[in-house]
């Protein structure tokens, strides 16, 4: 299994960028709940712990210590969450790209460099930012962001389950199982569900 490693921020840093920032998102396939979007600065002397993967990688019950070290140990954090009103206003792309900026304006210290998984971020110049392929497989600052961000939208969803019971956010966490297919047909949507996803065919 490919480890992420610091060799990325490390490259950066050798070039005079301080503050490197790993970012990543949790949510964008799930049909019901926010997106969350979390941003990560590692300290130059950052210990890694063994367990740090991207946080599909991470057994569950590993994922809340791992995001409580990341808060402890990071120089700086940021997460943000984007509801699903917001997305469904103005399209999940660009509800994507207002969450990694959002995360970059209130991160602190400020990020002068910045690795994202998969995007490049809108209106941030290219000179300041990388994206990485599968980065939240090989970089640890994307991959510890990854862990925050899952935990923190995880927690989320299953306090949202108290509000609506009926349709199992504390076991699929909105994504679309089978369980949560047949909740839908049973019970339609709630205010939560993610309206412009084409989910039609679930009545059909």
């Amino acid at each position: 299994m490919i480890k992420p490693t610091l060799a990325l921020e490390t490259s950066y840093w050798k070039k005079g960028f301080i503050n490197v920032c790993g970012i990543d998102e949790v949510g964008r396939g799930s049909w019901a709940g926010p997106l969350v979007v979390a941003g990560v600065i590692l300290p130059q002397n950052f210990k890694q712990p063994d367990n740090l993967r991207d946080s599909k990688l991470v057994p569950a019950n590993q994922r809340e210590n791992l995001s409580e070290l990341i808060i402890k140990t990071a120089k700086a954090y940021s997460i943000v969450e984007i509801k699903s009103q917001v997305i469904d206003k103005i399209g999940l792309t660009k509800a994507t790209n207002v969450a990694f900026r959002k995360v970059l304006n209130t991160i602190n210290p400020k990020a002068d460099f910045t690795l994202i998984d998969a995007f490049y971020i809108k209106h941030i110049s290219k000179k300041r930012q990388q994206a990485i392929k599968n980065g939240d497989k090989i970089c640890a600052s994307i991959a510890a962001a990854s862990v925050i961000a899952k935990v923190y939208r995880d927690n989320l969803m299953k306090n949202l389950h108290k509000h609506y019971p009926k349709y199992g956010f504390n076991n699929h966490v909105g994504y679309g199982t089978r369980e949560h297919q047949q909740a839908i047909k049973i019970y339609g949507l709630s205010k939560i569900h993610r309206k412009s996803y084409n989910l039609d065919f679930l009545f059909a």
